[in-house]
């Protein structure tokens, strides 16, 4: 398999299209075309993880952060980030990055944590805006059900748990075929009236390419009638943050010391204890204090994440309980999600969790 054929499959659990503005993901050192010898997955591409990956000899290193986050005017090996870059070029080992674009997936990273916890049912916390568009296209009766089926192939007409789904109207389309005109109905210089339909579908806004191929190979017509627009819609299965219920309500401080358990941490910074029961709970891994707001507005009791400065936890209000358990202990996971992903889709492969470690916080 090369670079290409691994972060393809990749892609089919995190698009790149869903990561956010200011990241950069991708194959971010490396050639796409390259022969994989094995494929590390880590949290941080570290120095010691490209040690590993040439002990190992695996020449591709999935990194959920990514190493290069702005942009590099030199590579003299001044400091870690630029250290790191030149032994992966130097030993032709390839780096890819998912960061947001797993974190927007509702299958990473936080569906991870919400497994570990124990969490049922969980739903998008913040769901993305701007990725939903809609497709109308008119055809002749006799094309309708082929382009939609062909549209649904492709991606097309998918919402929530259905699939498959469009709305037609009837109508009668009129055209004139000019001079250097193929038309399969009517005739050059004449206007002609043909019965219609008009179809319509949404679609997630990175399938766009796929779904135009699709109708214009299923469509009948040599000039294709279509619109686009965007949708305020929000896309419930795309967006940071997760939200769930526990199977069985908990104390505050018990549920606290569960979290520590399960996600082994040793320490929870939390806001103050409101001596309620915990049911509902939110969670976000990596820095989530702009997402407090959405926690209190779903009534989540409790709302795990990281990074919350001193005057973040009176945003809690005594609505609910902010923990932070740390950046890395929320992310942690996201290796052995990666690696389960991959063994699935590629068993016969060599697939390794990065034994190396990353988290640069370091507790008494």
């Amino acid at each position: 398999m090369t670079v290409k054929d691994v972060t393809n499959i990749l892609e089919e659990l995190a698009p790149l299209a869903h990561a956010e503005e200011f990241d950069n993901v991708g194959l971010l050192v490396g050639d796409n075309n390259s022969t994989v010898t094995g494929v590390l997955v880590t949290l941080d591409t570290m120095e010691n993880v490209v040690d590993e990956a040439i002990e190992k000899k695996y020449n591709l290193i999935v990194s959920f952060h990514p190493i290069i986050f702005k942009g590099l005017k030199k590579l003299t090996g001044a400091n870690y980030v630029e250290r790191v870059v030149l032994k992966a070029i130097t030993h032709n080992i390839a780096i890819y990055s998912m960061h947001t674009a797993l974190d927007n997936s509702n299958m990473g990273v936080n569906a991870k944590i919400c497994e570990v916890l124990g969490i049922q049912n969980p739903k998008i916390l913040i769901p993305k805006s701007h990725t939903i568009k809609k497709l109308t296209v008119y055809a002749p009766f006799s094309d309708t059900d082929v382009i939609k089926r062909a549209l649904f192939e492709a991606g097309a007409g998918e919402i929530g748990n259905y699939s498959n789904c469009s709305f037609v109207t009837e109508g009668v389309g009129s055209f004139k075929p000019g001079k250097g005109s193929n038309p399969k109905q009517g005739a050059v210089g004449k206007t002609h009236f043909e019965k219609e339909e008009q179809i319509n579908v949404i679609y997630s806004f990175e399938k766009e390419k796929q779904i135009l191929d699709a109708l214009f190979k299923a469509h009948s017509y040599e000039e294709v009638a279509y619109e686009i627009v965007s949708l305020e819609n929000t896309n419930q299965g795309i967006g940071m943050g997760m939200v769930g219920t526990l199977e069985t309500e908990m104390d505050e401080t018990l549920f606290l010391t569960m979290i520590k358990e399960k996600m082994r941490v040793s320490l929870v910074r939390h806001s103050k204890l409101l001596g309620k029961k915990v049911k509902k709970v939110a969670v976000l891994g990596g820095s989530g204090a702009f997402a407090i707001s959405a926690a209190k507005r779903v009534k989540a009791d409790v709302f795990i994440t990281s990074d919350l400065k001193y005057h973040q936890f009176y945003e809690a209000e005594e609505q609910l309980v902010l923990a932070d358990i740390g950046h890395f202990e929320t992310e942690q996971f996201t290796k052995d999600l990666l690696v389960d992903y991959l063994i699935k889709k590629i068993p016969n492969f060599a697939i390794s969790l990065s034994e190396s470690i990353t988290n640069p916080i370091k507790y008494l």
